[in-house]
């Protein structure tokens, strides 16, 4: 049974940082990654890496998040700085089976940054 755990939402203050991780367990990830979804919008990618390290960021995240993975931990993080109050939403933590390719979703940590 795959499971998807997330932690290290909160509150933060403009400019401030924060660090989101997930561990998935249950089988092989081909590809991690972390969505968000802001009141009133669609869910939308911030940012995967793959199983042999290559990453993708959304425009509004480069250059501020940094993604990661420990595939001996299952483990994918979210390194968040310069945070702006636009960045407030629930963050899903996502994850990709291999071989089957089937998407897991973590049950979602709310990040509010306060202006």
């Amino acid at each position: 049974q795959v499971q998807l755990v997330e932690s290290g939402g909160g509150l933060v203050q403009a400019g401030g940082s924060l660090r989101l991780s997930c561990t998935a367990s249950g089988s092989i990830f081909s590809d991690m990654g972390w969505y968000r979804q802001a009141p009133g919008k669609q869910r939308e990618l911030v940012a995967s890496i793959k199983i042999g390290g290559s990453t993708n960021y959304s425009d509004s995240a480069k250059g501020r998040f940094t993604i990661s993975r420990d595939n001996t931990l299952n483990t994918v993080y979210l390194q968040m700085t310069s945070l702006k109050p636009e960045d407030t939403a629930v963050y899903y933590c996502n994850a990709k089976s291999w071989p089957a390719k089937r998407d897991y979703w973590g049950q979602g940590t709310q990040v509010t940054v306060s202006s």
